[in-house]
């Protein structure tokens, strides 16, 4: 293992640590609630986190811009830049959060619309949505640090804040909950200042590391330069071109996702929760994988800057060893150990037997989706968004072509062979646009 190596495994193991947190929050919420004796918290609770989830996925290009940008300006010891790009960043996240926070009734109203609750559900959904929306600032906030940390090549920082985040969310939601008799506000509160808490604590870490940095190259002029700096028109248009074909990719990947779920329940409840279950092993691969995919866009962002082909070209192919290594793993853990490990989610028999049917799909996911999680780290790192938004259209359409094509000859085997050639298409489209255009 050589010092290139090494880097990406610094980089990606304390991001795959945070992303397997990342779901913590929805699960310790929906545990607190689900020992509060009826099922409409469970259900308020499941569709609050679901709006929220979707919502700040959509706004993900926050994070993923902010990365490629500051790594490539890293690269090229572009520091004022760096510094700017920070600015830059939080800027549109509070902006957008204001404008989340002015619409949050209209947005609330769609919210309700589409998942077509009970009017007690609807009730505790509105009481969740109106006490959380008040952490879009620190979400979205939090989102452009982040990238901009993994910009920096530091994947530390934001592994602290989430495991921070998920203690101080057990711990507020146990005591608002079960010390101080609250329901589903008391959980809602309990995000809130998890929300908060990571975001400040985010703001204390890039102070303590990075705050003598960010005063050397900004203090040195005067707070209207700085400002005029920041919204500047060239890398303002830069900051927008690139998050607006992220923006669309998202949608793609976002259209896909609901819509696998919404073909599953068109199919009943057993089919719908034997494909949640079978996604789980979906979930974990991505956990992994996209830790390998922050450090290909962390450094072949960093070395792109820098104008090291060689080094780039390295990179790419370090990273998809590991990949390579983790498909490997995933592919044999899944094969000797997937159906006991789906017996240890539930123990519904229909549910199983049905999850048996299918499960040789989810065998073929790691192998399928190693070229869309690495490519699209790389592609990041270099801002080839345009590249991602064309294959990620691309391979949803083929989705959808294939899914029309042979759900009703072969009903969910025909969703899943949809689902692994989307993952697949993605990979292959990004292979062909970076050897075409890229190398």
């Amino acid at each position: 293992m050589n010092a290139r190596d090494e880097q990406i495994l610094r980089i990606a193991i304390p991001s795959i640590v945070s992303n397997i947190t990342v779901p913590l929050l929805g699960l310790v919420d929906v545990a607190i609630v689900g020992h509060l004796g009826a099922a409409a918290y469970i259900a308020a609770i499941s569709i609050g986190s679901m709006v929220f989830n979707t919502t700040y996925w959509i706004f993900g290009f926050l994070r993923m811009g902010s990365s490629g940008l500051t790594s490539q300006a890293l690269g090229r010891r572009d520091m004022r830049e760096v510094a700017l790009l920070l600015l830059r960043a939080l800027s549109i996240a509070f902006m957008i959060a204001l404008a989340l926070l002015i619409l949050q009734i209209p947005l609330r109203q769609l919210a309700l619309l589409l998942m077509q609750p009970s009017e007690e559900v609807g009730q505790l959904v509105k009481t969740y949505y109106h006490i959380c929306i008040w952490g879009a600032p620190a979400m979205l906030g939090l989102y452009s640090m982040n990238g901009w940390f993994i910009g920096m090549q530091n994947s530390r920082i934001p592994m602290a804040v989430a495991v921070t985040q998920n203690l101080v969310n057990i711990v507020v939601s146990l005591v608002l909950v079960f010390g101080m008799g609250m329901k589903v506000d008391g959980v809602a509160a309990g995000t809130l200042v998890a929300q908060w808490t990571g975001f400040a604590m985010a703001l204390v870490m890039c102070r303590r590391y990075y705050g003598k940095h960010l005063r050397r190259h900004l203090t040195g002029s005067a707070l209207r330069m700085v400002l005029k700096s920041v919204f500047s028109r060239a890398p303002m248009l830069r900051f927008f071109e690139i998050n607006r074909d992220i923006f669309l990719r998202t949608l793609c990947l976002v259209s896909v996702m609901l819509f696998f779920t919404s073909a599953g329940s068109w199919q009943g409840e057993v089919i719908l929760a034997a494909n949640t279950l079978l996604m789980q092993l979906y979930l974990l691969v991505s956990y992994v994988m996209d830790g390998f995919a922050n450090a290909a866009e962390a450094m072949s962002g960093k070395y792109w800057g820098a104008a090291n082909r060689a080094a780039f070209r390295d990179t790419v192919s370090r990273c998809f060893r590991w990949g390579g290594v983790c498909t490997l793993l995933f592919t044999a853990v899944y094969v000797l150990g997937g159906e006991a490990f789906l017996g240890l989610l539930t123990d519904e028999p229909t549910v199983i037997v049905a999850s048996q049917e299918y499960v040789w799909w989810a065998y073929l996911i790691p192998a399928c989706s190693i070229g869309a999680f690495i490519w699209d780290g790389v592609f990041i790192g270099i801002t080839a968004s345009r590249g991602m938004f064309v294959s990620s259209f691309i391979a949803a359409a083929v989705f959808f072509v294939l899914y029309y094509s042979l759900h009703t000859a072969f009903g969910n085997h025909g969703l899943w062979l949809a689902m692994n050639a989307y993952l697949l298409t993605r990979g292959v489209a990004q292979t062909v646009i970076y050897r075409g255009w890229i190398l």
